[in-house]
């Protein structure tokens, strides 16, 4: 059982407090804490909003909701949350036979290579090639796999597809945009771009990495905005459009690799890993450090890790 519902800052406050001792030693992105009482866990994060996860997680609830009335006079219905999320989870488990324009992207955790995002429209009538193939999310996909369904994927769906080059990621690092403000300006633009071409669709999708509100802050200055954006937690396993585009961007992303690779004569490797030191210094000795600054994300830790081969 889940249930989620916001406080106030006064009842933030009586959380940390109470939970100070309980706490986990690892903290999700964007909480304040998370804890475990009994059979429990309790997430607060920086929104306000809590999460109580488990059997019991409707009278952990409970005893805070009324704290909460207490303090504020603000009532919660636990009730009322749990069938309002309740219809939100069968709206979401629904998403994957709607007619849908979905983006995800590639490349973010990768010292070498572009970022690849891609937007496709997928339409109910597609659904059966789509689980013929085997789509799924890339990252659970082999690049074997990659490589043979792709083509297939982009000659029948409808898709648009932005290549940022670690030129520009490093430009964009240097304004002082964080990762989550380049993902989401890339976003925008791949959907808006698909969005144009006037399909029929349902819903728009996000796999979402940053809060709704911060994300359309990053696209503030963008000239052509899309809106009506559903923002949806592990997307690619509830939307067939963003499966899609996963599948497309890492296609582009392994197509990219490979050409980086044969122009250098070295193979490049993904990740962000000690092997990856080791030929950003095999790169620098060969091409000096102007190469490297080309075809890495100079903000990675990489770029001083390498210096010790």
């Amino acid at each position: 059982m889940t249930i989620v519902f916001k406080v106030s800052e006064r009842l933030k406050e009586k959380m940390i407090a109470y939970y100070q001792d309980k706490k986990r030693d690892k903290t999700p992105p964007y909480a304040i804490f998370q804890a475990t009482d009994a059979d429990t866990i309790i997430t607060l994060y920086e929104s306000g909003k809590v999460m109580f996860q488990g059997i019991s997680a409707d009278i952990d609830a409970n005893m805070w909701a009324q704290m909460e009335k207490k303090l504020t006079g603000k009532t919660i219905n636990i009730g009322e949350v749990k069938e309002k999320q309740e219809k939100a989870k069968q709206e979401r488990n629904s998403m994957y036979q709607l007619r849908t324009i979905g983006s995800d992207e590639v490349g973010v955790g990768d010292f070498f290579g572009p970022i690849i995002v891609t937007a496709s429209f997928v339409t109910k009538e597609q659904i059966p090639l789509i689980e013929k193939l085997g789509v799924k999310d890339s990252k659970k996909l082999t690049d074997e796999k990659i490589l043979t369904i792709a083509p297939t994927l982009m000659k029948e769906i409808p898709y648009c597809t932005y290549c940022l080059n670690n030129e520009e990621y490093n430009k964009y690092q240097g304004l002082g945009y964080n990762m989550n403000k380049i993902k989401a300006i890339l976003h925008n633009k791949v959907l808006y771009q698909l969005k144009e071409k006037g399909y029929n669709y349902d819903k728009i999708v996000i796999d979402q990495f940053v809060y709704p509100r911060k994300y359309f802050e990053h696209i503030k200055e963008a000239k052509e905005k899309v809106y009506d954006i559903t923002f949806v937690t592990k997307a690619e396993s509830l939307c067939s459009s963003v499966a899609v585009s996963s599948c497309i961007s890492r296609y582009f992303f392994l197509k990219k690799m490979d050409e980086l690779s044969n122009s250098l004569k070295i193979t490049l490797p993904k990740g962000a890993g000690s092997n990856v030191d080791k030929i950003a210094s095999e790169i620098v000795k060969k091409y000096g450090e102007e190469k490297l600054f080309a075809i890495a994300k100079c903000n990675f830790k990489n770029m001083d890790k390498y210096k010790k081969y």
